[in-house]
């Protein structure tokens, strides 16, 4: 009944070493058994005794022995030998397990690469060489597998740092009966052909254009809030302080006809202003520069429908421009203006503003 629930675990290493395990606490829980095993395949076997046990909680889980033939046979019994619990006949070939791929080269042309190892010293044509890949920016390993010893790819992208690594599979069920494949050889980097020690520094050209682009960000936005802010300030500055207006828009002719001389240009404007006042004055206008008396007796002689008017403010101030003067005007209710006064004239009342 033992041959029928007994599961064993072989491995030959590279058909060199012979590894067999069993689960020692399942099957065994209260004896700790032997194990034996024959390379012989005559009618006389010499059995072997298990050189190296592999232990299980101090119990013998299994042995590691060296390949001698093609055709193995073991067998498992009690601690004393003296019963048999376990036997199988097997291929030890049909086990095998290769070791890591030596001397491997990567040659890169452009996007293409091709990796390369030296070939094993037996079972060439069991064996496959596997390739595999990835970036930063694959989730999962990409494969790609060829006879042994050469593998190729393309479409590797030079802007990328790629993860390699490569090991050697047994052909299944043409030379094994189980699917072993070697560890794998150590992970290289590498990017646009270039062996890398990580690929680490991919990422960090990405993380520099980050924050170079959220500085430029930044400062434009400070830009921006430092010209609105200046718009503000220019648009409160208006209304607090308003522009003193530039005498050279208001005075063109001062700038441009007297070439900003302003004694020529007041003489100039005076005289235009007199002359443009006695042509539109209806009334006759007499300038004294003697007392209020004699304004007295030229009204006297100008007739009852005339009327003096006598600036006694002009006289003190000793304007010569604005003396005593005298107009002939209506008796009638009205009102004229001259020199910058109101005159309010009633029939016999005439009254300054």
């Amino acid at each position: 009944g033992w041959e029928d629930t007994i599961s064993t675990t072989i491995i030959n290493f590279n058909n060199e070493k012979m590894q067999i395990t069993w689960a020692a606490r399942e099957l065994f829980p209260d004896e700790n058994v032997s194990f034996s095993y024959t390379f012989d395949e005559s009618k006389h076997k010499v059995w072997k005794l298990c050189p190296t046990y592999l232990l299980d909680q101090d119990y013998n889980s299994g042995c590691l022995f060296k390949t001698e033939g093609p055709t193995l046979a073991i067998s498992i019994r009690n601690s004393n030998g003296s019963e048999e619990l376990f036997s199988k006949r097997l291929k030890s070939e049909f086990y095998i397990k290769p070791n890591q791929p030596e001397n491997v080269t990567f040659f890169w042309k452009e996007d293409t690469v091709t990796v390369s190892c030296n070939k094993p010293e037996r079972a060439v044509k069991c064996l496959r060489l596997e390739l595999q890949y990835k970036s930063k920016f694959d989730k999962d390993w990409q494969s790609r597998i060829s006879k042994c010893c050469s593998v190729g790819e393309q479409g590797f992208d030079p802007r990328k740092c790629y993860s390699l690594r490569v090991r050697l599979k047994r052909l299944v069920p043409y030379c094994n009966v189980v699917n072993y494949s070697s560890d794998w050889e150590a992970e290289t980097f590498w990017m646009n052909g270039t062996l890398l020690d990580s690929c680490d520094g991919d990422i960090k050209p990405q993380s520099s254009t980050v924050i170079v682009l959220s500085c430029l960000l930044a400062v434009l936005l400070m830009i921006l809030t430092l010209l609105i802010l200046l718009c503000k300030w220019q648009r409160l500055q208006k209304s607090v302080m308003p522009a003193i207006p530039d005498p050279k828009y208001i005075f063109a002719d001062l700038f441009n006809d007297h070439n900003g001389n302003f004694q020529e240009w007041i003489d100039k404007t005076d005289c235009a202003t007199v002359q443009t006042k006695l042509e539109y004055e209806e009334p006759e206008c007499i300038v004294e520069a003697e007392s209020q008396q004699e304004d007295e007796k030229n009204s006297d002689k100008q007739g009852p429908q005339e009327k003096i008017f006598s600036f006694s403010r002009a006289a003190e101030n000793n304007d010569p421009k604005a003396a005593q003067i005298a107009c002939l005007m209506p008796t009638s209710n009205t009102i004229a203006s001259f020199a910058g006064f109101q005159i309010l004239m009633n029939d016999d009342m005439y009254v300054m503003l």
